[in-house]
């Protein structure tokens, strides 16, 4: 069985040996503990800076040390970054193009027992509506850490979203390449397309076992960067295989799904079936449930699946 470890804990460590090659800074707003930032404070606590749960004004330091000539990364909950610091991204960091990296943790569903108000579920809608924002949704810890790197490498803001829960480890990191805006073709189909994003990506994996099963060939694709979208290999798919599914954990709409559709409206029209949260809040509750709940499943992804396979003309 493949190991398990949380995005948000890669983030932490990546953090902590990516500091001693780069110039980075580390700002958190009173959760280093939960987001991991503590580990990066452990080993360079003379840049590392504890905002207090001051969300907006983190951000804005954050601005501050990014217009100095630094690398910032801001680090809370996804709630509390997208949410209730999202003007101050907007105005402070995206409208002149800083140089600030978001590190929004505890984004999802699986945030669990924290119930509606803590489950993020319309961050990617909401950085997707700042110009110049790259959006990154890693699958599994090996593809955390590299897009630690690749967010400090790019110049200009970088959302990086991570997940409370640990998840199989999918990539093996001594031959895995990250390429920002570039999509990963995790197996060939030639029937249906399964795009998945995050903790998605393994779940599109076991529904891709479930079709297999039943004579559907179904390929699966990895979309790490939502934002800029690997419209390319999409399209492609979308060609070759006629039938497209969308996998989140995040709202249907503003997501990777609603990305993909606007992507093949106007290029290439084909069937889409979105798989997410379906225009709802979160609840509290143990993972595993909430999962079967809102439909974040491999039996779901598989019947829409079949669905738009129907739909094909």
């Amino acid at each position: 069985m493949a190991d398990k470890i949380a995005t948000r804990e890669a983030y932490g460590n990546a953090l902590a040996e990516f500091g001693e090659k780069y110039n980075i800074v580390v700002l958190d707003a009173d959760l280093a503990a939960a987001t991991k930032t503590g580990v990066f404070k452990k080993k360079f606590p003379e840049r590392f800076f504890d905002c207090g749960i001051a969300e907006g004004n983190m951000v804005s330091v954050a601005a501050g040390l990014a217009a100095a000539g630094m690398i910032p990364f801001a680090s809370s909950f996804a709630m509390f970054t997208a949410g209730r610091a999202f003007e101050p991204i907007r105005n402070a960091i995206g409208y002149p193009h800083l140089n600030v990296k978001i590190g929004a943790t505890h984004a999802g569903i699986t945030v669990g027992e924290d119930g509606a108000t803590h489950q993020c579920l319309e961050d990617i809608g909401t950085m997707r509506t700042i110009p110049g924002m790259t959006i990154i949704n890693p699958a599994d810890a090996v593809e955390a850490r590299a897009a630690v790197e690749a967010a400090i490498l790019h110049k200009g803001p970088v959302y990086l979203r991570f997940g409370r829960m640990a998840t199989p480890v999918l990539f093996d990191q001594a031959d895995y390449k990250f390429e920002l805006g570039k999509g990963i073709t995790m197996a060939e189909g030639k029937d249906v397309t399964i795009v998945a994003t995050g903790i998605m990506v393994n779940i599109a994996l076991e529904a891709r076992e479930l079709l297999k099963n039943e004579g559907i060939d179904a390929r699966v694709i990895n979309i790490h960067t939502i934002k800029p979208l690997d419209e390319e290999l999409i399209v492609t798919a979308a060609r070759e295989t006629g039938a497209i599914v969308t996998a989140e954990e995040h709202n249907i709409i503003g997501g990777l799904g609603a990305a993909v559709c606007e992507c093949l409206a106007g290029t290439c029209p084909t069937p889409v079936k979105r798989v997410g949260v379906n225009d709802e809040f979160g609840r509290s509750g143990k993972v595993p449930p909430l999962l079967e709940m809102y439909g974040l499943t491999a039996a779901n992804i598989a019947a829409n699946a079949k669905a738009a396979i129907a739909l094909k003309k």
